[in-house]
């Protein structure tokens, strides 16, 4: 018999993985504004299992195919596991701030749902660029695990200190946490440990000090031109970093 607080917990788990993924939540599973911002403690956990996904997907094909299929193989899937949440991010981002002059203006471009240039610009480096960088990670599998868990994590993290610049019920997708408990920060950050066991110390602290400078960049970029930060914000900062994640992996192997 599961307790009420372990139901609670897995409640939690179900929610953020539904809120990233298109992987159908369990029927008993209960949705509100208050359970959406505490389902916010699971997303770096989340991150882990979606990457744990798609480097299952990649390994099953590297049985069949060449290393490049592979690594399509394993993008495509990632896109359809997530239905391009973060992509859409990027891409609506990437237009508002570069066609609009003004705040409102900005704002009112990232709603739109349809792609500009900016977006499909941002677009197509981010897919190429992954497809590029995963042929030249020499750990794939625990690459696509750790770039998909911090990615998210750091994503999620500048919910935590910065204020939402649009209203979020009108958000065009899927609504956003908008307060966190200290309990909610500490279980986000202490279920990105693990990375701990693929990689060696000095990378480790590379990555720290790289993440930690993209999520400084990040609030400043976004209160300066916003105001704060939208969900396509957050997606748009999960795709950078996990294609800085991957960067420094490269580096740090060579």
């Amino acid at each position: 018999m599961i307790s009420r607080a372990a139901k609670y917990e897995l409640n939690l788990f179900f929610l953020a993985l539904g809120y990233f993924s298109r992987i159908p939540m369990p029927k008993w599973v209960e949705y509100s504004p208050e359970n959406l911002n505490h389902a916010s403690r699971y997303f770096t956990l989340v991150g882990w299992f979606l990457g744990g996904c798609v480097a299952a997907v990649y390994f099953i094909a590297h049985q069949f195919f060449s290393s490049n299929i592979s690594i399509w193989l394993c993008i495509l899937f990632s896109v359809l596991l997530t239905g391009a949440f973060h992509e859409d991010g990027l891409a609506d981002t990437a237009d508002g701030l570069g066609g609009g002059f003004t705040r409102e203006k900005k704002l009112e471009i990232m709603k739109d749902s349809r792609i500009g240039t900016y977006g499909a610009c941002a677009l197509l480096i981010a897919l190429l660029g992954k497809f590029i960088l995963l042929q030249e990670l020499q750990k794939i599998i625990p690459g696509l695990a750790i770039a998909y868990a911090l990615s998210r994590m750091l994503a999620v993290s500048l919910l935590f200190t910065m204020p939402i610049a649009s209203d979020p019920d009108t958000e065009k997708t899927k609504p956003m946490a908008k307060t966190q408990s200290l309990t909610d920060k500490w279980v986000l950050l202490l279920t990105a440990i693990p990375v701990v066991f693929f990689i060696d110390w000095k990378t480790l602290l590379l990555l720290v000090g790289m993440l930690m400078f993209i999520r400084c960049t990040a609030k400043i970029y976004f209160n300066h031109h916003l105001g704060g930060i939208t969900g396509d914000c957050l997606g748009a900062t999960q795709q950078i970093s996990e294609l800085c994640i991957y960067l420094l992996l490269i580096s740090a192997s060579q």
